[in-house]
């Protein structure tokens, strides 16, 4: 090794990841063959289970029942490494960065590790545990979660353990809530090393980066206080260089001394600062800050932070409403419409980066600004927080909380202080994290139980001592967490919250709209009238396609809306009555698969739609509506959920409409009053209608607006169009154009069709329809879909709703579950359908009358 004195010998940080040569058993199997290979850890048992095929695919048929006895048992994997090259005086520490979640972990016979949350990463140092043994034993048992649970929770007889979704015991752990089953996703109960675990060894390591941003109230400079924690610094006196560059360039840099207490700050300054801005609003601008600490001119180790120079405020003030809740990035006033966020497979460790990437890039055609992280899921991984930094996604982080009522035993509160100190550190220097919230949905089971909330009451240690002792994690020790590691990130509560008020007060705070659905189960046209200042939470469930239900049907014989195994494949509580209530409403109903799928997808796309367009309408009012987020985006598994993007990222119908509605200039059209079909002769014989436009531009645009009254039966105007010339549209607001009447007897059924053009070219359509759709009559629509080139050409002799393209893996559409009226041919870029391959194809509502 040479010579062994002197300052050549400081360790320079090295890095192995032990991702290979793992083997598991069932902990209590002593068979001679109860070992079994692992393909490559981070993993979960469930899928090593089914890779030495032990485990039937739970996503398939009734296997998920099948594979319940895998969360009741315990399970032990283990590897081997050589001794790790270390020079004199170095650490070496086995950097844990997630074990699911009760695990005991040895090393060549001896316990080094107890760990019991799931959210926090672990380090060991094992340095005096190497000796002279060339090749070292890791071993980690993991006990059962489900029964460990339930053993906490009886332990604590003192606390009343109540939630929505999944088993009572979930709450004493600190775990993936939706393992436990939830009302869209499986009970799979996992196990295993789900993030990576290391072995690192070094003289010196910078421990934390922290980067506090000072933007100058014109935006034309910045400082950032770039602070840095370095372990080690004891052994050597540490020099630190400190840069900020942009797309490779040096902007800033800085030198300093590391401290006596390992920690050292310097600000550095950055002139006429790239700022960063949500999608549509401007640029990604990402800023890289390095730190790299030496000792007597050796490089030691470095680590770095993406940064973006912006500034995120939560506007809430005193208004003509209540009380305002939106959001504001460098100055500019954002509607966040976007949609909410579960884990996106039960088994986490198939999740890669690219196919995180995939879907965060559907966010951006779809116009939609922002991802609220459930708190039922996971603190996500870097390369989806990576990923919305650079599209410019905002993100609501819940904290890992959901839909209970949660204990606080010291243990249990010392954990969480752990795993929110530690999951803030790495997830604050994000741009687009917008805000952190404590919780989902627990102040409603509190106020759906009767739990004890006295706002008044400001003694914490008061909280503690009710029946609802969680207030305290989200009205002390959360917000205390924020402030001290990322003060410039706003802090809610809880999703939903109303200043201590009710979680569902429409004036103040966000809430969760689920009367629609959920709840009372109101019609979806009035979808909008029931919000409140940011909504948070709103949905309609709708089928995934056809490909997609095939995929865990294994006996064609149950392709039918109402088979047993489509069913098992939708968790959601009494959702046979409310797809049926939803469906039998609005238009006719049917039995034939295909079609049946169509109508359920219409029904949320109609759903959705009215939601969004109300409410990016009432941005315009004062910001009576700051956001809305559909739930949800995603599905963690083949399955019929509330999810606008299926398992297999094929997309329903309803994120098209979404996509329209978002659009950066669109018009509005709409009765006031949607049931033409009740009209009796007590009440008013006309039906009001009203014109708008909105804008997310950032200056008034001049546009031509043009409205239409077309026959649903002939595909005739019934009456003159309205024509608008020259329309100043609102700069980043509402834009309200004209109104008028309908003669519900005088005038036949008939479509309000309106389209704007900027600067000539048309930008925006919408469509106002006689509802229910049921009445309607819809034969003979013509409908032509001509292929040319790379583009679908869509006309038709009559209005024609919902005309939907096949979503075939691998190609791409520019929009889809379009409505087409006579005179207005609409033309869809594809992309992805292979030479030879057919077209898409397609259909619409009452297709069956005429094709």
């Amino acid at each position: 090794m040479g010579d062994v004195s002197g300052h050549n010998m400081a360790q320079i940080f090295s890095a192995m990841e032990l991702s290979s040569g793992w083997s598991f058993k069932q902990t209590d199997d002593s068979s001679k063959d109860a070992w079994l290979p692992v393909k490559k850890v981070p993993s979960t048992v469930h899928q090593d289970l089914i890779d030495n095929k032990k485990l039937a695919d739970p996503f398939i048929g009734f296997n998920e029942i099948k594979a319940e006895w895998v969360g009741r048992k315990s399970w032990t994997y283990r590897t081997k490494f050589h001794k790790p090259a270390a020079s004199p005086g170095s650490t070496t520490v086995l950097a844990f960065d997630g074990l699911d979640t009760f695990a005991h972990v040895r090393l060549n016979g001896k316990t080094i590790l107890e760990s019991d949350n799931m959210f926090l990463p672990q380090r060991v140092d094992i340095t005096h545990a190497i000796g002279d043994e060339k090749e070292y034993e890791l071993e980690i048992e993991f006990d059962s979660a489900l029964l460990k649970a339930r053993d906490i929770e009886k332990q604590h007889p003192e606390h009343k353990f109540v939630c929505f979704n999944g088993d009572t015991a979930r709450l004493a752990v600190r775990k993936a809530q939706y393992h436990w089953g939830w009302d869209w996703g499986p009970l799979l109960m996992c196990a295993g090393v789900w993030r990576p675990i290391r072995i690192e060894v070094y003289s010196a390591r910078i421990s934390d980066i922290r980067t506090d941003l000072n933007l100058a109230k014109d935006y034309k400079s910045a400082t950032v206080r770039v602070s840095a924690e370095v372990e080690g610094h004891e052994k050597h006196s540490l020099h630190a260089r400190m840069t900020i560059s942009l797309d490779g360039k040096t902007v800033s840099t800085a030198n300093a001394t590391v401290s006596a207490h390992g920690k050292v700050s310097e600000d550095l300054k950055v002139d006429q600062p790239s700022l960063w801005m949500p999608t549509g609003y401007g640029q990604q601008a990402l800023y890289k800050v390095e730190v790299v600490i030496s000792s007597e001119g050796e490089e030691l180790h470095s680590d770095s932070r993406r940064i973006g120079m912006r500034k995120v405020e939560l506007v809430q003030e005193p208004d003509a409403h209540g009380k305002s809740f939106y959001f504001r990035i460098n100055g500019t006033d954002i509607f966040c419409g976007g949609s909410c966020w579960i884990p996106t497979d039960s088994f986490l460790t198939n999740v890669t980066p690219e196919k995180l990437r995939a879907w965060i890039e559907l966010m951006v055609p779809a116009n939609q600004k922002m991802l609220r992280v459930w708190g039922g899921g996971i603190y996500e991984e870097d390369a989806f927080y990576d990923a919305c930094d650079e599209l410019g996604i905002l993100v609501w982080q819940d904290f890992m909380f959901g839909c209970g009522n949660y204990p606080c035993f010291p243990e249990i509160l010392k954990s969480i202080q752990a795993e929110a100190v530690a999951n803030v550190r790495r997830l604050r220097h994000h741009p687009s994290i917008a805000i952190f919230a404590g919780n989902n949905e627990d102040y409603q089971v509190q106020e759906s139980e009767g739990l004890t909330y006295d706002y008044a009451d400001k003694n914490e240690d008061n909280w503690l001592k009710t029946d609802f002792p969680a207030r305290y994690i989200y009205e002390s020790l959360l917000p205390k967490v924020v402030a001290a590691e990322v003060a410039s990130i706003p802090y809610h509560p809880g999703s939903p919250w109303g200043d201590g008020k009710i979680s569902s007060d429409p004036r103040v705070g966000d809430m969760h709209q689920w009367n629609v659905w959920h709840g009372t189960q109101e019609k979806y046209q009035i979808f909008d009238s029931l919000g409140g200042r940011f909504n948070s939470e709103f949905g309609m469930e709708a089928f995934p396609h056809i490909a997609t239900i095939r995929s865990f049907v294994e006996d064609p014989k149950d392709l039918y809306p109402q088979s047993h195994v489509l069913d098992f494949h939708n968790k959601a509580d009494g959702h046979e009555r409310r797809i049926a209530t939803y469906l039998v409403e609005n238009v006719r109903t049917c039995t034939e698969i295909e079609a049946y799928i169509h109508l359920t997808q219409l029904i949320q796309c109609e759903a959705l739609m009215f939601g969004y367009r109300g409410w990016r309408k009432q941005w315009g009012d004062n910001r009576h509506c700051g956001g809305a987020l559909v739930w949800q985006l995603n599905d963690c598994w083949p399955t019929t959920s509330w999810s606008i993007v299926d398992y297999y990222l094929r997309r329903k119908p309803s994120y098209y409409s979404i996509a329209r509605v978002l659009a950066p200039v669109a018009v509005g059209v709409r009765r006031k009053h949607h049931d033409w079909s009740v009209t009796h002769a007590r009440e008013p014989k006309t039906q009001e209608w009203e014109l708008w436009a909105v804008s997310s531009e950032m200056k008034t645009i001049t546009a031509d607006v043009e409205l239409r009254f077309i026959s649903v039966k002939t595909g005739k105007e019934i009456k003159n169009k309205i024509i608008k010339k020259g329309v100043e549209v609102k700069a980043n607001g509402t834009t309200e154009i004209t109104t008028g009447y309908i003669d519900n007897f005088g005038e036949e059924p008939h479509v309000l069709a309106a389209r704007i053009w900027v600067d000539g070219q048309l930008v925006a359509r919408d469509t106002d329809w006689p509802q229910p759709l049921k009445y309607l009559p819809f034969p003979s629509r013509n409908v032509k879909v001509e292929v040319k080139g790379d583009k679908y050409h869509v006309s038709a002799d009559r209005p024609t709703k919902c005309l939907v393209f096949e979503e075939r893996e691998g190609c791409h559409l520019s929009d889809s579950a379009i409505d087409v009226l006579p005179g207005d041919e609409q033309v869809i870029t594809f992309r992805g359908v292979k030479p030879g391959e057919p077209a898409l194809d397609w259909t619409y509502l009452g297709a069956g009358e005429q094709r």
